[in-house]
Formats: structure tokens, C-alpha cells, sequence
């Protein structure tokens, strides 16, 4: 016997809704195979569950969207801010200037390049190198350049722009998540109701009558693997007579 298979996802869940749904228009309330107060119900939810399902569906493809355009974005300032870092740490090797202008730029005591690799660190050290390079020149430093801090603010000043965007699409695509998320446990219930109630209506029928009346409603039906086997052999069987 083939097993029902209710819907695990959120597409199969809004196809089963749907179906059951126009099964409402097309059959009177004495002719449909669910109860009315059940076609009521669903009719109540589905405007809901598919314009969150519309949203969500929006939202993460934004998402998607932008994520190349900010991922690139954070490729260049990170370049950037590394270049700049060399260029600063050069400097010091070759002895243009002294090692504690490191304290200029939030380094004291600290001889290694810090690390751009999180997003974190990078809005930390973008924000310190630009502020500590200013700060360097205003006590009588040279500036210094291949980049310049203007080149690398440029670079980190779009980073943070999209950085910013990006989360701004995040955060909607989680709230839309919850809302949908919200809405699955009581999908799953109508779903099951309607189910339910057709095969209850078809129950007198034949079983594979009953499964094909059932399905017009958009119940969904799964041989396992041996019965598929079996009905495959017992077609082929039918067709060499």
C-alpha cells in the first residue's frame, strides 16, 4: 500500500493549500469532500501564509543579491587597509619613522599587522588606521601614499556602506523567516484536517479510486520502493499479453 506523504516544504505546503482551495471554487459546499468550516479556515490563512511566503521569498533573493556586490566591496578595503598597513610597517624598517607612531593607530605594543580577516576587525582597524593617519600628520608627519588614507578611505568608506546594506537585508530576511516559521505548524494542521476529511469522504470507494479522488484534492501518495518494483513488473507483465 502506498503511504501519504504530507508536505515538508514551504512550496509543497502552499501547492496543497492551493489545490484544496480550488477545489472549493469548482465544487459546491454539498459536493466538496471537506467540511465548510475547514474551506473557511482555509481560505482565512492562505492570503497570509502566501504573501509571507512572497516576502520571504523577496527578501532572501535580495539578499543573494547584494551579497556579491559586498563581498567585493569588503575584498577592496581589505586590500587596501593591508597595502597601507605594509606601507606604514615599511616605513618604520627602514627606519623614516619611529616605531611609536604605531600608537598613532591603536598598535601600542604591538609588532605584528593585525589581522582583516572578520568583519569586525576590518570596520576596527579601518576606522583606527584612517583616524591614527590623520592624527600622525596633524603632529607633523608626512603623509603617506601607494594607497594614501584618502584612497583607503574611499575603499572602506563603500565597505561600510554595504556592510551596513547587507546586514539591513539580513535582518529582513530573518524577520521574514519567523513569520513564515510561525505559520508552518498551523499550514501543517489545515493541510492534514483536508486530508483527512477526503479520504474519510472517499472511504467507501476502491482503493485506487479513493487514492485518485483523493489526490484531485491534492493529497499526495508514495509507493515505497518494493511496491513501485512490484506495479512496475505487474505493467510490463500487462503490456507483453
Amino acid at each position: 500500500m502506498p503511504y501519504r506523504r504530507l508536505p515538508n516544504t514551504d512550496q509543497a505546503r502552499l501547492r496543497a493549500i492551493n489545490t484544496a482551495i480550488l477545489m472549493g471554487q469548482k465544487k459546491s459546499v454539498e459536493e466538496l469532500a471537506f467540511s465548510a468550516n475547514t474551506l473557511n479556515r482555509l481560505r482565512n490563512f492562505f492570503p497570509g501564509f502566501e504573501t509571507n511566503l512572497i516576502h520571504h521569498k523577496l527578501a532572501r533573493s535580495q539578499q543573494d543579491k547584494n551579497s556579491r556586490t559586498y563581498l567585493e566591496a569588503a575584498k577592496k578595503a581589505r586590500i587596501y587597509l593591508s597595502h597601507f598597513i605594509q606601507i606604514l610597517y615599511f616605513s618604520i624598517q627602514r627606519g623614516d619613522m619611529k616605531a611609536e607612531v604605531r600608537n598613532f593607530y591603536g598598535m601600542v605594543g604591538d609588532k605584528k599587522s593585525p589581522s582583516l580577516i572578520l568583519e569586525s576587525e576590518l570596520l576596527e582597524w579601518g576606522k583606527k588606521m584612517i583616524e591614527g593617519e590623520h592624527q600622525r600628520v596633524m603632529h607633523g608627519g608626512n603623509p603617506l601614499y601607494n594607497p594614501s588614507i584618502a584612497v583607503v578611505k574611499v575603499k572602506f568608506d563603500q565597505f561600510v556602506d554595504a556592510y551596513h546594506f547587507q546586514k539591513t537585508l539580513q535582518s529582513n530576511t530573518v524577520r521574514w523567516t519567523q513569520k513564515v516559521s510561525g505559520m508552518r505548524a498551523e499550514a501543517d494542521e489545515i493541510i492534514l484536517d483536508i486530508w483527512n476529511e477526503v479520504e474519510e469522504y472517499f472511504e467507501s470507494y476502491p482503493e485506487e479510486i479513493k487514492r485518485e479522488r483523493a489526490a484531485e484534492y491534492g493529497v499526495v501518495y508514495v509507493f515505497r520502493p518494493m511496491e513501485k518494483q512490484r506495479n512496475e513488473i505487474g505493467i510490463r507483465s500487462g503490456l507483453n499479453f
